[in-house]
């Protein structure tokens, strides 16, 4: 089953949906792998047009959906590996990949990818939790590393981050040394925020970033968190003004959410970064 309105065929599509439904590093509750097939199967319970960009998914943008790569639980090296490749075949096929998470470590795979292809590669990263752990009990492949690990990749002064509120002493002393940019709590700088015109951008969005009064169906719910209109317009902003190569949709953890309700927003929510991507 495809994402609602993304029936478009590889060679004709403009935007490539896959799903990577990976959980096993996750440090408190599992169940992101269920994420990509539950947005799948729900979104039949929204339209595909857009009433916030008067855009329909139908006429309007070229999505493919490629399902879930089957990937092997217990061996991130080897996870990471196969969301590379496919996420790299994307981008040399002239095409914008959209990953579904999963858990966040999954993003390091389809980084790697776009880095690899752009050099000048930044990322802009929506998020509860800062990420940016050394390790994690002793593992430097976890969800709570992700953005660490990019930043190996990437180096100082090319990571954004957006509405983090939670993390380690020495995460938030990574961040005041400059070694990324964060702006806890909100996104009120974003409009601010400029790149030289065509630097490419990874956009990750971690959906935990929401408030869990909105989104409670994650693993690791941090009150004060943004709400859906903030959200949406954060990143219709982005895709507005940068441009966004590759990008992300990561922690949904459908089994958490008994009401359906963060499957929904979700849902929703990917709708209009599809309209807005294909906007440009």
């Amino acid at each position: 089953m495809n994402f609602i309105g993304a029936d478009s065929s590889f060679e004709d599509s403009e935007i490539v949906l896959f799903g990577a439904p990976y959980d096993s590093t996750t440090s408190f509750r599992p169940g992101t792998r269920f994420g990509p097939s539950a947005m799948r199967n729900e979104s039949f319970g929204i339209e595909t047009y857009s009433p916030y960009q008067d855009r329909d998914l139908e006429t309007d943008a070229k999505v493919c959906d490629e399902g879930d790569l089957e990937l092997p639980f217990g061996a991130p090296d080897r996870a990471l590996d196969m969301i590379e490749t496919k996420a790299g075949e994307i981008l040399s096929a002239g095409k914008i990949p959209f990953l579904l998470g999963g858990e966040h470590l999954v993003t390091l795979g389809a980084v790697r990818a776009a880095a690899r292809r752009y050099p000048n590669l930044c990322i802009i990263h929506f998020d509860a939790h800062a990420d940016l752990r050394e390790d994690y009990l002793g593992v430097k492949l976890s969800h709570a590393c992700v953005m660490r690990r990019c930043h190996d990749i990437l180096g100082d002064g090319r990571i954004w981050q957006f509405g983090i509120r939670s993390g380690t002493k020495d995460e938030f002393s990574f961040m005041r040394e400059g070694h990324v940019t964060t702006e806890p709590f909100s996104v009120n700088t974003l409009p601010s925020l400029e790149l030289p015109k065509g630097t490419p951008v990874y956009l990750t969005v971690d959906l935990d970033v929401l408030d869990p009064a909105e989104f409670p169906g994650t693993g690791t719910q941090e009150a004060g968190g943004l709400r859906f209109a903030e959200l949406l317009s954060a990143l219709t902003d982005i895709l507005k003004r940068f441009n966004v190569v590759a990008l992300d949709n990561v922690e949904l953890s459908p089994s958490l959410d008994a009401s359906g309700r963060s499957t929904a927003l979700a849902c929703k929510l990917l709708r209009e970064e599809l309209l807005s991507v294909a906007r440009r």
